[in-house]
């Protein structure tokens, strides 16, 4: 889950002195494959405490299980063609490396959809909606719900990554993304995000403004939530679908923010760890698949599948950015400003039943034309329910286009 307090927005002008886009395709050495399975193979486990389940973390014996997996069943191979079947970019901005898949229809309609995820997700997140959203005539869709995508790595994640600087929030992110639809040619585009793409996806409505048709988000939390305590006289008056959300967001705050206040503070000390230890890397990962996907109860490949899951943490791990991954959550806390102009460009807003938007406080700070309550799905939607993400989306730039 994103930062729950207010990010800031500091947006810089990008740097345009070298606008060259280039075909990237991943490729990564057998070496580097070989490593992580020696690694894996030599992992120092830790003690437990008996008979406690989840309640202090990843489990030793599900994680020793998954591990092992992870080393000797899992297939690389498979999940980089399936990567590399989408044309793939890298282009410079603002001293950045931004690494990008550009599918486009064959609609010639088509609306661009710039798609942006969140920690510790990644492109990964997309993969089974890409085709439904670009050529949905293929898909049993509407042909007049086609969508151009272009779905970005985060500066700092994945192959965008690491960066050589600071101060790479949520606003600067949003700049960036602002400079790279421009280079691609789009002049009227729509923006959806999840986690801290939820934070992206706006800010680029308000950076682009004259060229956002709309902005739609799922996994939202900051400007879609309560700031500070409900009163009961407001709590008497929530629905029980608001106080459901209200209740998980405690639940965050008292029990489920120990990641956040880490990174959020201290991104470098927890970076050794992520950095050296794969089975460090993929127990801060899984943790939060389990406590975020629904039912929550349940361990996460129930929501999504364990291969799906290794991908994204894999990426993770062989481009060494979980460690620079993490500082999003310093930068959203420490930086010196943050845009607070309401947003004017018509917002959507997808909550599944892990999410903690609660949309009385939505309004208060965007421009909600669109809103959606799902009892299944979790925090991960575009993987563990692509049905409804897919259908939202088209649902919501419908009236847009």
């Amino acid at each position: 889950m994103s930062d729950l307090t207010k990010p800031t927005q500091t947006q810089t002008v990008p740097n345009r002195s070298n606008t060259a886009i280039r075909p990237f395709r991943i490729q990564v050495p057998q070496a580097d494959l070989d490593d992580l399975r020696h690694r894996l193979a030599r992992t120092r486990w830790p003690s437990e405490i008996a008979g406690l389940g989840w309640d202090r973390g990843v489990p030793l014996n599900y994680l020793k299980e998954l591990a092992g997996y992870w080393a000797d069943a899992y297939d690389w191979r498979a999940a980089e063609a399936e990567l590399n079947q989408y044309p793939q970019f890298m282009t410079e901005i603002d001293g950045a490396t931004i690494h990008f898949l550009h599918v486009r229809s064959p609609e010639a309609g088509a609306l661009p959809l710039i798609l942006t995820h969140g920690w510790p997700g990644s492109i990964v997140e997309f993969l089974d909606v890409i085709g439904p959203l670009a050529d949905p005539r293929s898909h049993g869709g509407d042909p007049a719900d086609a969508f151009h995508l272009v779905i970005p790595s985060m500066p700092n994640f994945a192959f965008s990554g690491p960066t050589a600087g600071a101060g790479w929030n949520a606003g600067r992110i949003a700049a960036a993304f602002v400079e790279l639809m421009r280079r691609l040619g789009y002049e009227r585009y729509g923006a959806q995000g999840g986690d801290f793409g939820a934070f992206v996806s706006p800010a680029i409505g308000k950076a682009d403004k004259d060229h956002v048709v709309g902005v739609h988000v799922n996994a939202a939390t900051y400007g879609f939530i309560p700031w500070g305590e409900v009163s009961e006289d407001e709590l008497a008056t929530f629905t029980d679908v608001e106080k459901a959300r209200l209740a998980r967001l405690k639940a965050y705050y008292d029990d489920g923010s120990g990641y956040f206040q880490i990174q959020a503070t201290r991104p470098q000390t927890i970076a050794y760890a992520l950095n050296d230890s794969p089975a460090g890397q993929l127990a801060w990962i899984v943790e939060k698949f389990k406590e975020w996907t629904f039912p929550s109860s349940a361990l996460p490949e129930q929501a999504i599948s364990r291969d799906r899951m290794l991908t994204n943490a894999t990426i993770y791990w062989l481009t060494g950015t979980g460690a620079s991954s993490a500082h999003i959550y310093y930068e959203s806390m420490h930086s010196p400003s943050w845009d607070s102009t309401p947003p004017t460009t018509p917002t959507g807003v997808a909550a599944f039943a892990e999410d903690v938007a609660i949309r009385r406080y939505g309004e208060q700070a965007n421009n909600i034309v669109h809103w959606s309550d799902f009892d299944r799905g979790g925090h991960f939607a575009a993987m563990e329910v692509p049905d409804l993400f897919v259908g939202d989306v088209r649902a919501f730039f419908r009236k847009l286009r």
